[in-house]
């Protein structure tokens, strides 16, 4: 997005030094990720940053308002997903920006969606380091923000997720984890930390203990849970069998209490005011329509990775949906496609990634992921066939390492 930056990348980028970005990311962990990696990291100006920080404390302000758990209380309505001891705040918060342009041309973020789970934060880092190794990026640009370094990003997450705990009993938890598309994040994880990658079918439980087998057929406790499941697809796979179910009380400190995963959600969305907020609305709680449909989008409040979520909608559609309190309307973002690539620009989402600060006592941005997309909606299905599209991360200016 700054131009001279832009520019002088389009220029210089070869197809050699890309293939070799994903022969490294491939060879760092003996394994390729299945989602597309794009071309290029996105240069972020001054202005965007600003207005993303803003709004990241706009929104933050509301989530930490003291009623916000009594205002999210009908967020968690299946049973069997309500866990116990949660905590009073999210160790982790993403949240997803669309990238517009103002009245005066100038480029703006407005709230896509936002969650209160873990996001890519150890891939995000292995692409980082990859960018910097084969593009000439300046040392006036960083992915992180709020005085992090890319030094020290790593004993951050270390010091939430692992903290005092022997990295032996902490488990990243998830359904059949090496099947998962970011599986490789889960690999940075066991890497970087020396924690166990686990899937929740794996796990043994005596009492309210927890324990899995190590290499040699001992049992080790388990004290710190880094939950990485996610229940949509936890709620659908009868196939999977445990002996333990997250409503089970047990002896455990969750990293990322999975209750944060629908109290911060789609669900939350409504209750939202900023100018970085599109209009929401709670579909079971509107009187009548907006007369403009055509400007907004309707979504599930329960479902991942866009699923349900529909673009086109009319009257019809709404009035025939039985359970509306599971649904919201929201007035559709306008992204502009904003990053110039070698044939048509890219429109441009950006996820700033926190982390809860016990220090500060608020969430921190740490880190943040981009997403670029030339096709109706972010995601591979609309990316198919595109070059210059998919995951990547935002450079932002006037960060030192």
């Amino acid at each position: 997005m700054i131009k001279p930056y832009r520019a002088a990348f389009n220029k210089h980028f070869t197809e050699e030094k890309y293939n070799a970005i994903l022969d490294d990311i491939a060879e760092e962990y003996g394994y390729r990720p299945s989602f597309r990696i794009a071309e290029t990291p996105v240069f972020i100006p001054k202005l965007l940053k600003e207005r993303l920080l803003e709004a990241c404390e706009q929104i933050n302000d509301i989530l930490m308002q003291p009623d916000f758990k009594e205002l999210t209380k009908d967020a968690i309505k299946h049973p069997m997903l309500e866990v116990p001891g949660e905590d009073y705040n999210s160790r982790f918060l993403q949240m997803d920006f669309g990238i517009c342009i103002d009245e005066n041309g100038d480029p703006t973020p407005q709230l896509i969606e936002l969650q209160g789970f873990p996001s890519l934060y150890f891939f995000q880092d292995l692409l980082t380091r990859m960018f910097i190794k084969h593009y000439d990026i300046p040392d006036r640009f960083s992915t992180h923000l709020n005085g992090v370094k890319q030094d020290t990003y790593i004993e951050i997450l270390r010091g939430e997720i692992v903290g005092d705990t022997n990295p032996k009993q902490v488990v990243l938890l998830e359904i059949e984890p090496e099947k998962q598309t970011t599986y490789i994040d889960f690999l940075g994880a066991e890497k970087s930390l020396g924690i166990k990658v686990l899937c929740i079918s794996k796990i043994k439980k005596q009492g309210k203990q927890l324990f899995y087998e190590d290499e040699v057929g001992g049992l080790v406790q388990i004290k710190k849970i880094y939950n990485r499941v996610i229940f949509d697809e936890l709620d659908q796979r009868d196939d999977i069998q445990s002996e333990f179910h997250f409503g089970d009380k047990v002896e455990v400190e969750w990293v990322g209490h999975p209750n944060w995963f629908f109290r911060i959600s789609k669900y939350t969305m409504p209750l939202l005011k900023s100018k970085y907020v599109p209009e929401c609305f709670y579909l079971d709680q509107l009187d009548e329509y907006p007369t403009d449909l055509e400007n907004y989008v309707l979504k599930p409040l329960y479902s991942f990775a866009g699923a349900g979520v529909k673009l086109n909608i009319t009257t019809a559609d709404l009035d025939a949906i039985e359970q509306k309190d599971n649904f919201i309307l929201q007035r559709k973002v306008n992204y502009v496609p904003i990053v110039e690539t070698l044939d048509v620009p890219a429109k441009c989402e950006i996820r700033m990634m926190s982390l809860w600060n016990k220090d500060k006592g608020t969430a921190q941005v740490v880190n943040n992921l981009v997403r670029l997309s030339k096709g109706e909606m972010i995601g591979v299905r609309y990316n198919k066939d595109k070059e210059w599209v998919g995951g990547s991360v935002g450079f932002f200016e006037d960060e030192v390492y």
